[in-house]
């Protein structure tokens, strides 16, 4: 098990993206949550598999979508807490 804390920058709000990333954390088995940030940014922090969290890494930057448009992920990666049950957004 690993940890990401993901900084996304980009039309990034008021687009649906963090339905996107919940799908696709959904999707990958990982738990964690998705929330906008005062400055425009997302912040995303997701644990689960090293494989799983990869696969999300990719799917974050929304490629080829019409509407999101991702210029920059700031990764880090960490150990795990294991305080998260589900993938949530977070207000």
């Amino acid at each position: 098990m690993k940890r990401v804390d993901v900084n996304v920058r980009g039309r990034v709000q008021g687009v649906g993206y963090r339905y996107y990333v919940m799908d696709g954390a959904e999707q990958a088995g990982i738990s964690g949550y998705v929330r906008n940030l005062q400055d425009g940014s997302v912040r995303i922090v997701a644990e689960g598999s090293e494989e799983a969290l990869l696969a999300f890494i990719r799917y974050i930057y929304a490629t080829g979508d019409p509407v999101i448009w991702v210029d920059y992920a700031g990764i880090e990666w960490g150990f795990p807490t294991g305080e998260f049950s589900k993938f949530e957004i977070r207000h």
